[in-house]
């Protein structure tokens, strides 16, 4: 709680004392950026020390857990209980999709990479932009707190359906903290939708039409639609479950212990599932535009298909709010609806293969350069290659009935969302660390790093989806307990080697990261990959208004090895200039 405590009040005190601070002027004017990243850092190793707990119960069912186990679980033995590992299960996967995944994104690349792409002084509203800060801050206080009230923290799993969400079945408040938590999650979203549909739709440097703008900023433009769109729907059914809970009301609760007749535990599903798989295209669409525009760079050419990928990235976007179904199959959905919904979700695999198509186009020929950020954005291109094609098989229906729910789901997730999220955090952090504090990360530990993680994300992910093919169910905390999975321990007991060994790897990033800015090599010029985007025209760290002065926009955003780079006799050229005058102004083209 200190930690976050610092994370979250140090930048206010950074506003009112930097004017006065000159000795400490580079710390205290450290972005948002950058507190967003070590605020990632706390909730990814809070979250991912959970799935390493997981991991050894499933290995090792119930024997106590090395060195931290007398020390933070209840049992005197130093086990885990049934219970502690659902409230481990149900935390693990909340923290990391709403807590350190989307800060990351929108929080840190979101903030500081689109108006400095766009050629914006700042977002359109810096104070709702603050406020949806501190409201995501509450919700994670609030999810923080509910480990130490009562009958511990929510338990009904990250999707939390009810009647197993109701107050007869997760007793004490920590699952009504959860559900505010999100809620307050939720909202933040939502505030920094707007500002970033606004700051993209009215905040446009000279020049900067729709078709010059980067990959990143359609993936951000898109990802604001859908989260203007379903968090609101997500949010209704917290709310009507917040409301059975403390209220004694009905509307979604059922069953026996239901106060009274009438509950809809169906209509929750649909309302959270019309939100859940548009969720999942909120967190990617920005980490394709990121690889997009990374891809670009370091191949030296062009974005192939750039037209064809901001089609592909809208149909997806539009495609996506009608395929939430294929999450319902064994629901007891009508088996015709269930064909509508496997024929919208395999529909929807097809402007991704163009986009997907249009990386590998991108990279063939290429002049590449096999720097850190490029390693990672290729690391992205493999994992998402086999989240995206297991994904075809929780499409169809009657494959879906035998795989839903076991181990084979998590790890078509895990591969679609985890790793391809992850190493997207890891390019953009790589890619745009220069410019955040003027410095390199050391490139030997981010290599080292990428290979390691690489290698051993791989080896957990894929051998999920190994055994969840022999039936391995999710959720259960104890699969020795089955006679048919008994052959399959060995699976566990390598995955969880493997994903302890992952987690430690990650310290690494996290020790080169803060290391790097008081000991980085300092770049020799502000743009230091050569990148043609707006955002590498102006200082590293940049100042407190992005531009010293307007920029104008001239061309697209991957001018690399084009006639007009020839001609100035470079594989490059610039997006746009930095005109005469003082700070850029608001206003954009058309």
């Amino acid at each position: 709680f200190s930690l976050f405590v610092a994370i979250t009040a140090v930048p206010i005190a950074a506003d009112t004392l930097r004017a006065a601070a000159s000795t400490w002027d580079w710390w205290l004017g450290l972005s948002w950026a950058a507190w967003a990243v070590l605020w990632l850092m706390f909730f990814l190793l809070l979250a991912g020390a959970f799935a390493m707990v997981i991991r050894w119960q499933l290995a090792y069912p119930f024997q106590p857990i090395p060195v931290v186990g007398r020390i933070f679980l209840s049992g005197s033995d130093g086990a885990l209980k049934p219970e502690q590992y659902t409230m481990l299960f149900t935390m693990h996967g909340s923290l990391m999709v709403f807590f350190a995944i989307t800060p990351i994104l929108f929080g840190a690349f979101g903030n500081f990479v689109l108006p400095l792409q766009l050629g914006a002084e700042d977002m359109a509203f810096p104070t709702l932009n603050m406020l949806s800060f501190w409201t995501i801050a509450l919700g994670a206080v609030l999810m923080l707190v509910s480990f130490f009230v009562p009958e511990g923290a929510a338990s009904a799993g990250w999707t939390s359906y009810p009647p197993l969400a109701g107050p007869k079945y997760t007793l004490g408040h920590g699952q009504t903290l959860w559900l505010v938590g999100i809620l307050a999650a939720g909202t933040s979203t939502l505030m920094g939708a707007i500002n970033f549909l606004a700051t993209t739709l009215n905040f446009r440097a000279k020049g900067m039409t729709l078709m010059r703008m980067p990959l990143t900023v359609w993936g951000f433009f898109y990802s604001s639609v859908l989260s203007l769109f379903w968090v609101p729907v997500v949010a209704a059914a917290l709310f009507l479950v917040v409301v059975d809970r403390l209220f004694g009301t009905a509307f979604l609760v059922a069953g026996p212990t239901a106060p009274h007749e009438g509950g809809q535990p169906l209509l929750y599903q649909h309302l959270f599932w019309g939100f859940g798989h548009p969720e999942v295209y909120i967190l990617i669409l920005p980490v394709w535009g990121i690889v997009a525009d990374i891809l670009a760079v370091f191949s030296r050419k062009p974005a192939f298909g750039y037209r064809l990928t901001v089609l592909a990235m809208g149909t997806i976007t539009t495609v996506s709010s009608v395929v939430w179904g294929h999450h319902m199959f064994t629901s007891g959905m009508n088996p015709l609806l269930g064909k509508a919904f496997m024929l919208l979700t395999i529909t929807i695999s097809v402007p991704t293969a163009c986009f997907f198509f249009n990386w590998l186009a991108t990279l063939w020929k290429g002049s590449i350069r096999l720097d850190p950020p490029m390693l990672y954005t290729l690391g992205i291109v493999f994992v998402f290659a086999i989240g995206g094609l297991t994904g075809l098989h929780n499409a169809v229906q009657a494959l879906d009935i035998y795989i839903h729910d076991t181990y084979f789901v998590v790890g078509h997730f895990h591969y679609t969302l985890a790793a391809s999220v992850l190493f997207g955090g890891f390019a953009g952090l790589a890619f745009w660390y220069p410019k955040m504090f003027g410095r390199h990360m050391n490139p030997t530990v981010l290599k080292v790093h990428f290979w390691l993680t690489f290698v051993l994300l791989n080896v957990v992910f894929f051998t999920m989806m190994s055994v969840g093919v022999a039936g391995h169910p999710r959720r259960i905390a104890d699969p020795s307990g089955y006679s048919y999975l008994k052959p399959h321990m060995w699976m566990n007991t390598l995955m969880a080697h493997s994903a302890m060994l992952l987690g430690l790897v990650q310290l690494l990033f996290v020790w080169t990261f803060v290391a790097s800015m008081f000991g980085g090599k300092r770049i020799a010029e502000a743009n230091p990959w050569r990148a043609a985007t707006l955002e590498w025209a102006t200082a590293s760290p940049p100042p407190w208004y992005n531009f010293e002065a307007p920029p104008v926009v001239l061309r697209g955003p991957h001018e690399y090895s084009s006639p007009e780079a020839d001609a100035a006799g470079d594989d490059w050229v610039p997006q746009g200039t930095v005109g005469a005058g003082g700070r850029a102004s608001a206003g954009g083209a058309a």
